[in-house]
């Protein structure tokens, strides 16, 4: 059992490998199209070596999530370092968040991560909030950075935070199921003008 075990990790193609190999499948075929057997095949693994190191399809998906989160994570925290108004961070940020079409492979493994969280254990639990988490924080973070310079009126961060994401998952998903009615910017112009409506030291005048 254990040079077995030793065999596997030696054979192994790089965790990353596996997870790109995942999310390109995603991409490509949908969630239906990854199987464990069709992803050993992929990266010369059998599904046994999979499940040896990932236990089970859902710490696969999740990890792939983590995987891709990471990615995002560091492109979200380039753009809100950047310099200039806060206003357009802000708005690079919503950019960001929204699915850039109907089964945006991202959105589609979070989806499908979250649905099947509901019988997850805790440890698995937290690792889905640490995700929430990153993006509320940096959200928080840019509204207090805009009220403290007057580009915002001064709004409780947290809660107007909140209410935003609200709104940004609620639009995100219908269009990465694909819903018909909204287009992408026609979404990001109903959020532009909620921001604007809550943001605006004037009350509106200026855009978000």
């Amino acid at each position: 059992m254990v040079a077995g075990g030793v065999r596997a990790r030696k054979n192994a193609p790089p965790r990353e490998d596996v997870l790109v190999a995942a999310m390109a499948t995603i991409a490509e075929r949908g969630l239906d199209g990854l199987t464990m057997a069709g992803l050993g095949r992929q990266v010369g693994m059998s599904s046994g070596h999979l499940l040896y190191y990932f236990r089970s399809k859902d710490e696969l998906l999740l990890q792939t999530l983590e995987w891709s989160e990471a990615a995002l994570g560091g492109e979200r925290r380039a753009l809100l370092s950047r310099r200039g108004p806060v206003r357009e961070r802000l708005a690079a940020y919503v950019d960001l968040y929204v699915p850039q079409y109907a089964r945006d492979p991202h959105w589609t493994l979070w989806l499908e991560v979250w649905n099947r969280s509901q019988n997850a254990g805790p440890e698995e639990r937290e690792r889905q909030a640490a995700i929430e988490g990153a993006w509320h924080r940096d959200l928080v973070a840019l509204l207090a950075e805009g009220i403290s310079r007057g580009e915002f009126r001064p709004v409780d961060a947290e809660r107007f935070a909140a209410r935003t994401r609200a709104l940004l998952d609620g639009f995100s998903i219908q269009l990465a199921v694909g819903l018909p009615g909204l287009s992408r910017a026609e979404i990001l112009e109903h959020v532009r003008e909620f921001l604007t409506e809550g943001l605006a030291p004037d009350g509106g005048a200026s855009r978000t």
